[in-house]
């Protein structure tokens, strides 16, 4: 009877436990652990602080103890009136930020590296001055003696002047011309991708400008603009400054909502059930964004495997 002797170039398989020690022991890991050691404290203290201490302050009651009272009350009355129209003007303001960064963002890839390069600072400069001052510049242009109804009126269109400003087409023009930079940015860089000789290919197969632009170019830019949609949706969610300066009563926002509790009713509990709200809003955003992708990429592979 003989005996197999196992052979020398295999080893037995090191158990879990002992190949955890392994790698924690490592030279390697023990640096990356130290290097990344800042960044998390940095996160702890400026970041997970502060939503944790806003959600705990949230769930407090007025005797100090557990509650969702503040929650039941921010989806009641007037409250969700607020919500429901901050929902309202987020999405207007990304469908004509989509709407208007598409044309501009198409304008400009269209056009030369010198000139594309102006357009875009023309588009991108009025980002960096202040809100405040393009707020009231938007003011002065809207109002009924501004400049757009002066020229409305010189020109006879019928009904001006129009009243622009205090309600909700003025809070969208503002919103919208805040978040133009971004949509147009995003644009921009994925058109900028886009292999021309496919556009050249469907008119060479004689495919009209109407299908290509349906069925060739918008599948190409469509994860730019889910992508420029979304992050529109969700700045627009927390912005306060030109609501609260163009808007009328009908008009106040989330943010609006959150600076009159704090400032004027001394309600810091109402305030941070508000501000965990529009925080899970913006997850719920994000969620979609992934799950469109998704959605995209498969259908792409479908697309290619068929």
């Amino acid at each position: 009877m003989t005996v197999l002797a196992p052979v020398s170039g295999s080893a037995a398989p090191v158990p879990r436990k002992k190949r955890r020690v392994r790698v924690w022991s490592e030279r390697r890991t023990r640096f990356g652990l130290l290097n990344a050691t800042p960044v998390v404290v940095y996160l702890l203290i400026l970041f997970v602080y502060p939503i944790f201490s806003t959600l705990m302050l949230s769930l407090k009651g007025e005797n100090g103890g557990f509650t969702l009272h503040w929650y039941a009350d921010a989806f009641r009355g007037a409250n969700l009136e607020i919500l429901l129209t901050t929902l309202r003007i987020s999405l207007e303001t990304s469908l004509l930020s989509l709407v208007v960064g598409f044309t501009l963002a198409s304008a400009i890839s269209r056009l030369r590296p010198l000139w594309a390069g102006l357009a875009m600072l023309v588009v991108v400069v009025p980002h960096f001055i202040s809100a405040l001052v393009r707020t009231y510049g938007w003011i002065i242009l809207l109002g009924d003696n501004g400049v757009v109804n002066n020229v409305l009126t010189d020109l006879h269109f019928p009904g001006a002047p129009f009243q622009l400003l205090y309600n909700e087409i003025g809070v969208v023009i503002g919103t919208t011309a805040v978040m133009l930079p971004y949509t147009v940015l995003l644009l921009y860089a994925v058109m900028k991708g886009i292999d021309r000789r496919l556009l050249a290919a469907a008119a060479g197969m004689g495919a009209g400008r109407i299908t290509i632009f349906r069925r060739v170019y918008v599948p190409l830019v469509a994860p730019g603009l889910v992508n420029a949609g979304v992050l529109s949706f969700i700045l627009c969610l927390g912005y306060y400054l030109t609501p609260a300066l163009m808007g009328g009563e009908k008009q106040t926002m989330v943010a609006s909502l959150i600076d009159e509790q704090v400032m004027k009713q001394n309600q810091w509990n109402g305030a941070s059930a508000l501000g965990i709200i529009l925080l899970l809003l913006t997850f719920a955003g994000l969620l979609l964004l992934r799950l469109l992708k998704s959605a995209g990429d498969t259908l792409r592979k479908r697309g290619a495997t068929s």
